[in-house]
């Protein structure tokens, strides 16, 4: 039986931690892949002031250079319809539901503590493994939901970068070098993304 990582976010944009933390758990729970998706209008997000088009277009430079990583665009371009994860890995399902293949969906601590105003929370146990990986500044003590005992927590390396302190630096004219790729960074300038009149 084959072993997919599900690793979604808005990747808004994808920086390196995405990365070092996506080979962790790939390494660590012998994944056969990790599937990287683009969130589409996800409910709990603020509005993302980037286009899916260019979303998906980094997600593909940043992730796609490895053979192990995969971007799918199943969220996106859904003329702006509200994305739940459960309905995402139902889709999932139903795309490779010939194959034999266990998903793993993977998310941050962040989303643990709030995972009981998802849609359907209890669902998604049912249709994959939850995989728990460590955020700076969340900690397991914080976590007073029901689904904490039913998650596998995976240690990985802490790195404190986030898409969002990668754009305040941006709109600030700031150096990213090092936690975005260069190959995302020429993206970003060529498409004059995340410019100071945002």
């Amino acid at each position: 039986m084959k072993r997919y990582g599900i690793f979604g976010g808005t990747f808004n944009p994808p920086h390196i931690a995405h990365l070092i933390h996506a080979e962790s758990v790939r390494e660590q729970m012998s994944l056969d892949k990790v599937i990287f998706i683009p969130s589409g209008n996800p409910p709990l997000k603020e509005d993302v002031n980037v286009s899916a088009e260019h979303r998906l277009n980094m997600a593909k430079i940043a992730f796609e250079r490895d053979k192990n990583f995969e971007v799918s665009d199943i969220e996106l371009f859904n003329d702006g319809e509200k994305t739940y994860t459960v309905d995402t890995l139902l889709k999932l399902r139903e795309k490779y539901k010939d194959n034999f293949i266990k998903f793993f969906l993977i998310i941050g601590m962040d989303n643990l503590i709030d995972l009981h105003l998802w849609k359907t929370p209890g669902k998604i146990f049912g249709i994959c493994e939850v995989i728990v990986i460590n955020r700076p500044g969340y900690y397991i003590d914080k976590v007073t939901n029901e689904f904490a005992k039913r998650v596998t927590y995976v240690p990985v390396p802490s790195l404190d970068i986030s898409s969002s302190q990668i754009r305040d630096l941006l709109y600030q004219k700031k150096s990213v070098k090092y936690q975005i790729l260069p190959e995302v960074e020429e993206y970003i300038l060529k498409n004059n993304l995340y410019k100071l009149n945002k």
